[in-house]
């Protein structure tokens, strides 16, 4: 498995210098360095958290990878494309954390393909899984951004809901996909297939894990539920225990069983019909399956955590409704 570490920053500067034999006594730091121990601010430049050396090459992953999805320049003035409600606080937080792990030596970045499955693919070496880990040999969550299957919108619609999965315990991971439907259904599959096959390395448990989804994600969370791994290319593994969806119109369904799911939507979608959602639950319903649906008013496509709003703490009865299930 791929991990990503800091490492040789202060002898890669005395080769650089020519000061190979420099004392390594009170060294005077390079400039890098020092921006690497400083925190970032709803005022840091987002071009310059994906070049910060903290995140090395996979920072870029962090954002967008087409840069005409999002706008602003900075942490504060980001926004996503089909998106509402995005709180800088949250993005501060979480740029914060991820790059408080990676200094502190932790992997917070897997790859789910090898080399020369994208050199053969190279649109694969636009997918990973950012780790959010929770206590160790707990359940696991991969969450799923939406974007309308054109980008990849982890920091409003994934990465909040990882971490916060992991303030509670949860071993949560955030995919970063290829657009379009079929092939981010695959990224799925393979990466729920690298979590089951590395589960002691990753320390997590495979039981009852859960997927979860907005928009487009949530339509990703809820094939890979309805059908499981195999059917998208992954490996002969159990379906999820849990499926979460947020903001999407999706109507598909496996009439031969479903997994237990729970849906956060709003009512004033010009997207997607809140409608659509509510009509898919009650007929999963009739299959004897555990459904919990929930509808806000007053909010457009795309809220995330809704912190502010109407739908503040959806996800904690997600977490109460995920937790009913790993009882049973």
């Amino acid at each position: 498995m791929k991990s990503m570490l800091l490492t040789g920053l202060f002898m890669l500067a005395l080769t650089l210098s020519g000061c190979e034999n420099a004392p390594a006594e009170a060294p005077i730091l390079p400039e890098e360095n020092v921006a690497v121990k400083t925190a970032f601010s709803a005022d840091t430049r987002i071009d310059g958290v994906m070049a910060g050396p903290a995140f090395g090459e996979y920072g870029r992953l962090l954002f967008p990878v087409d840069g005409g999805y999002y706008s602003g320049e900075t942490l504060g003035s980001l926004h996503l494309n089909y998106y509402s409600h995005i709180d800088p606080n949250t993005t501060v937080e979480i740029v914060n954390y991820l790059k408080g792990r990676a200094l502190a030596g932790e992997s917070i970045f897997y790859d789910i393909y090898t080399d020369e499955e994208k050199a053969a693919a190279p649109a694969k070496a636009d997918t990973g899984l950012f780790f959010f880990k929770g206590e160790p040999g707990a359940r696991f969550a991969v969450c799923n951004a939406g974007g309308a299957f054109a980008y990849v919108g982890a920091m409003h619609d994934s990465f909040p809901h990882a971490l916060e999965l992991s303030k509670q315990g949860y071993n949560a991971f955030a995919l970063i996909y290829r657009p379009g439907a079929q092939s981010a259904c695959e990224d799925l599959a393979r990466a729920i297939s690298f979590i089951f096959a590395n589960a002691a390395e990753l320390e997590v448990d495979t039981d009852c894990y859960s997927l979860w989804g907005g928009s487009a994600g949530a339509r990703m969370a809820a094939y890979l539920g309805s059908y499981g791994p195999a059917a998208f290319g992954g490996e002969e593994l159990p379906r999820p225990g849990t499926v979460v969806m947020q903001y999407t119109g999706h109507s598909d369904y496996n009439p031969g069983g479903e997994p237990p799911t729970f849906v956060s939507v709003r009512e004033s979608d010009g997207i997607a019909n809140w409608r659509a959602m509510e009509r898919r639950l009650e007929a999963v319903s009739t299959l004897g399956v555990d459904t919990e649906f929930h509808h806000y008013p007053g909010l457009g496509h795309g809220f995330g955590l809704g912190i502010g709003t109407a739908a503040e703490g959806w996800i904690d009865r997600a977490i109460s409704f995920w937790e009913k299930q790993m009882e049973k």
